[in-house]
Order: C-alpha cells, then sequence, then structure tokens
C-alpha cells in the first residue's frame, strides 16, 4: 500500500510540469541532458517491474514514462 501511494504521487507530480509545457511550448527552464536520462532510467525501472512482477513499479513508471517523454519531445522540438 505504501508503495502505491509513493507511486502515486511520484508519478502525479509530472502532470503539473506536462500540462505548463504542453500549453506554453516553453522548455527553457528544463535539462536536455536531465530528462534524456531520467526517461532512460524510467524506462528501465519499467522493465524490471517487469521482470519482477511488481504491479506498482510496472504502473508507476509506464505513466511517469509516458508524462517526460512528452516533455523531453517538447523539450527536443521547441529547443
Amino acid at each position: 500500500m505504501i508503495g502505491m501511494i509513493a507511486a502515486c504521487l511520484t508519478t502525479l507530480s509530472f502532470v503539473p510540469q506536462a500540462i505548463q509545457v504542453i500549453k506554453t511550448k516553453d522548455t527553457s527552464g528544463i535539462s536536455l541532458i536531465m530528462y534524456s536520462m531520467f526517461v532512460i532510467g524510467v524506462f528501465l525501472w519499467f522493465i524490471h517491474g517487469i521482470y519482477i512482477g511488481d504491479y506498482a513499479v510496472i504502473v508507476a513508471n509506464c505513466i511517469t514514462f509516458i508524462l517526460a517523454s512528452i516533455i523531453l519531445c517538447y523539450k527536443v522540438k521547441y529547443k
């Protein structure tokens, strides 16, 4: 249960940033290197979650991967 709560909070923390980036297309304050590394890391956590069969790790990292990837795509597109 604690893992699910932690997963929800950390995953949902990306929603406001993604909304702001989508609305404004302003990514000037976002580091391309940091977000690239983060997206790769989250993807690897997702794969790890599948490997160990941990639902909280799978769902949280899948959603975080999608949200962070959106932000990263905007960063690359509107650089």
